[in-house]
């Protein structure tokens, strides 16, 4: 990998004391609900994110939640991990996406979406799975805070700006973000992973994302999921006509059932 961009990713901060907790937590098959409540109450900032999205109409549970065991009862542990490292961005790492166009809040919302719609979809199809799918899902967008950053340093954003308007998914802006700095935002999102010791499925999952065909059998399921995620909710629509035909066509391929994820945009258009 590029010096250059390894120098960013070795930069990052590592994970703090709390998160490193809910990860042991969460691996740990003899762990509780009431093991990782413990370690989110101690946190009040994750403690009142989690509080404040479990409350969210993205999520639509039927009433208001209004602790912390409740709202981690609900979400389960894998979603909770998942709102633990999306914290550990928002509070360590300074997000600057002006190369794509987009505002820190813009891009923390269109991870939260595509995080939510995770939750929901995969809740339908294979609950087991989300253990591996909702980190993934809340993380899988943030290698391009490191492309951003390079295409900055390199002086790079207005052409990489004007490269961009011709671009229209996300299997052509990672073939245009390795044209810029030599790597796609998978492949540094995957690094930035092993960096912070996360298992190999989850490095994996996101690694193959958008190169299915090469994944191993074990991962590929989670990397089709992830990329239909990503191809319905990304930087060039939410789940518009455009973005959700691109994952039907993903999901017929693949051999999912269609009904779930039509369901779930269905609950997300309510």
């Amino acid at each position: 990998m590029d010096e250059n961009i390894l120098k960013k990713i070795k930069a990052l901060p590592p994970l703090d004391d709390t998160i490193l907790k809910i990860q042991r937590i969460c691996v740990d098959k003899n762990s509780s609900l009431a093991d990782l409540v413990k370690v989110v109450e101690s946190d009040p900032m994750l403690t009142a994110n989690i509080l404040k999205s479990s409350n969210s109409p993205l999520y639509g549970f039927s009433r208001e939640i209004k602790n912390i065991s409740h709202a981690v009862s609900l979400f389960g542990m894998a979603t909770v991990r998942g709102f633990a490292l999306s914290s550990a961005i928002k509070q360590n790492i300074k997000i600057n996406l002006s190369p794509y166009g987009i505002s820190e809040t813009s891009f923390l919302d269109i991870s939260t979406l595509q995080s939510s719609f995770m939750f929901k979809w995969y809740s339908k199809v294979n609950k087991s799975m989300l253990e591996i799918l909702q980190p993934a899902a809340f993380m899988m967008e943030v290698g391009r805070i490191i492309i951003a950053n390079e295409i900055i340093d390199q002086k790079k954003e207005s052409a990489f700006k004007e490269a961009l308007k011709a671009v229209k998914t996300p299997h052509e802006l990672s073939f245009l973000e390795k044209e810029y700095v030599g790597f796609t935002n998978e492949e540094i999102t995957a690094k930035i992973f092993e960096q912070w010791n996360l298992e190999g499925e989850l490095v994996e999952s996101i690694q193959f994302s958008n190169d299915i065909s090469n994944a191993s059998e074990h991962v590929k399921p989670y990397a089709i999921a992830l990329s239909v995620v990503k191809n319905a909710i990304n930087l060039f629509g939410q789940l518009s006509d455009s973005t959700i035909a691109q994952s039907l066509i993903l999901i017929e391929t693949h051999g999912l059932p269609t009904e779930p994820f039509i369901q779930t945009i269905e609950q997300f258009k309510q």
